[in-house]
């Protein structure tokens, strides 16, 4: 029987709602930028990756780790 992790889990998350915030917190920058388009690709990379990772940890999380019973 497997155990879950659920401080992986919350991390996870909070990793995940991070991303979010931070994607949706640079959208008002672009037109004061004198690269929009390079900025939000750059945005979206960081956040993309922060959400792969996110998901990954959570992925672990859930599946947890042998019990010793």
């Amino acid at each position: 029987m497997r155990k879950t992790n659920w401080r992986l889990v919350t991390v996870g998350v909070i990793l995940l709602d991070f991303a979010v915030v931070f994607f949706l917190g640079v959208l008002d920058m672009p037109p004061r930028a004198n690269d929009p388009g390079e900025l939000m690709r750059r945005v979206g990379q960081v956040a993309g990756a922060v959400c792969g990772i996110s998901i990954v940890i959570i992925i672990f999380g859930l599946v947890g780790k042998k019990s010793s019973t």
